[in-house]
């Protein structure tokens, strides 16, 4: 008798949930989700019917719509702000339900976290009394503009137009004085010394003294 008893009472609650069912009322579940302090349309709100895996997500707009029950638990969950719930009214007699549900923010306190790059004590310690500090804009600049950094950048920099331009005229000026008689040395010529030393550092001359030389 006992398991006859218990198929009858399960027969029995699923004949008064499905008539519980037929009670309720289909509706078209259409609204539309606004934040509370400025009523700006939300996108992107979590729509779902409690103990159910039924409901939608809003668009860029804040709109919905989805088929649902009267009496209905809808909740509405977005990122920043408060979980709450609407409860679709079981006196509807029309196929479709809107609304417009607003959302409040949500305010959370996190308690304070210090992040240490060093895991100990002892290897703070450590690493401040190893550190080294680096230069200032100021001490960079003093190291930048020394002069033996301007004369390690001046032995880099090409001659410009303008001063090959006057070392050519230079250079016709004296041909034309010194015309008939001897050239004069140029020792004294600071553009034939930077060729001079941009050649010994290009090692030029250590390419010619390796040439060697084969009789025909």
């Amino acid at each position: 008798m006992k398991p006859i008893l218990l198929i009858a009472l399960v027969l029995s609650a699923f004949i008064v949930k499905g008539q519980e069912k037929q009670d309720e009322h289909v509706v078209q579940f259409t609204g539309v989700v606004v934040e509370g302090d400025s009523l700006k349309p939300m996108p992107f709100t979590h729509i779902t019917i409690k103990n159910s895996r039924m409901g939608t997500i809003s668009d860029y707009y804040g709109f919905f719509s989805f088929v649902a029950h009267t009496n209905d638990t809808i909740l509405f969950s977005s990122v920043g702000y408060e979980r709450n719930k609407f409860v679709i009214p079981d006196s509807l007699e029309e196929k479709s339900y809107s609304i417009i549900h607003m959302m409040v923010k949500d305010t959370m306190l996190l308690k304070e976290f210090t992040v240490f790059p060093w895991p100990t004590r002892e290897q703070f310690k450590q690493a401040f009394l190893t550190v080294e500090i680096p230069d200032d804009d100021l001490e960079r600049a003093k190291k930048n503009l020394s002069r033996e950094s301007m004369m390690a950048v001046a032995g880099k920099v090409p001659i410009d137009g303008s001063t090959t331009y006057k070392y050519a005229l230079q250079n016709r000026y004296t041909q034309l004085y010194q015309a008939g008689g001897y050239p004069s040395l140029k020792l004294l010529d600071p553009i034939a010394w930077s060729k001079f030393i941009k050649a010994w550092q290009d090692g030029d001359f250590k390419e010619k003294r390796n040439v060697k030389y084969t009789p025909e």
